[in-house]
């Protein structure tokens, strides 16, 4: 099934691919968490969430999917004023919802910490309301925390990246407690490798996997490297 904006993303893709390719944001890659607090959530917990927006769902669900220590990923939607939505209603950009990914990791294998380094390198956190060619409230910056410790981490991470000048633009990832969350369309789960082959996949999605693939070899899953 070919979501609503499949069609106008195709014409954009063969039009632009240049400025497509864009929303992959190539060049930055945040350097990790530095802090005398713990930065990581408790180990001995078998699970945690993180909530995570960064423009298309599909781009932040393809590169947590490959992640060593990821459990699940879903996309979905928070952060708005209307009970369940769909996604017509999300791309209209009247809901207040942001596009996300729930994702439910180990913290025995990978901290939260780690989780927002490849959170921030696979968007541009400095773009509001934007990434690339996808624009509206939908496609803001986000982080939605689970606890006051990723209140915290999330925080105090946003004010590294800032001293550290890792973009030259000012960060403008909103971080607020999460909220209920709606899991997107079937349709929607698992998008990139179900759909690899669309124009918008390719020249969009993939070249995110594949700079997230060189830059964390480390992180990767054993049967994704």
């Amino acid at each position: 099934m070919k979501s609503p904006r499949f069609f106008v993303r195709l014409m954009t893709a063969l039009a632009a691919m240049a400025a497509a390719i864009g929303c992959a944001e190539a060049n930055n890659q945040p350097p990790s968490f530095s802090s005398n607090e713990p930065a990581h959530m408790n180990a001995s917990t078998q699970r945690e969430v993180a909530t995570l927006g960064g423009g298309c769902f599909w781009c932040i669900e393809a590169v947590f999917e490959l992640v060593d220590g990821v459990v699940s990923v879903e996309s979905g939607y928070t952060g708005g004023s209307v009970e369940n939505p769909s996604y017509k209603q999300v791309c209209e950009g009247t809901t207040g919802h942001a596009e996300v990914c729930r994702v439910t990791f180990d913290p025995a294998v990978i901290s939260y910490a780690d989780i927002l380094q490849i959170f921030f390198a696979a968007h541009d956190p400095t773009t509001l309301n934007r990434q690339g060619n996808d624009v509206g409230t939908q496609y803001r910056s986000a982080i939605y925390t689970h606890s006051q410790e990723q209140d915290s981490i999330s925080r105090q991470y946003i004010r590294q990246l800032t001293e550290s000048k890792t973009w030259s633009d000012p960060i403008v990832t909103e971080v607020a407690s999460a909220s209920v969350f709606y899991k997107a369309e079937d349709y929607h789960q698992n998008y990139y490798e179900q759909n690899g082959s669309q124009p918008y996949c390719a020249f969009v999605v993939r070249p995110k996997v594949e700079k997230f693939k060189k830059q964390f070899k480390d992180k990767l899953r054993s049967d994704a490297r």
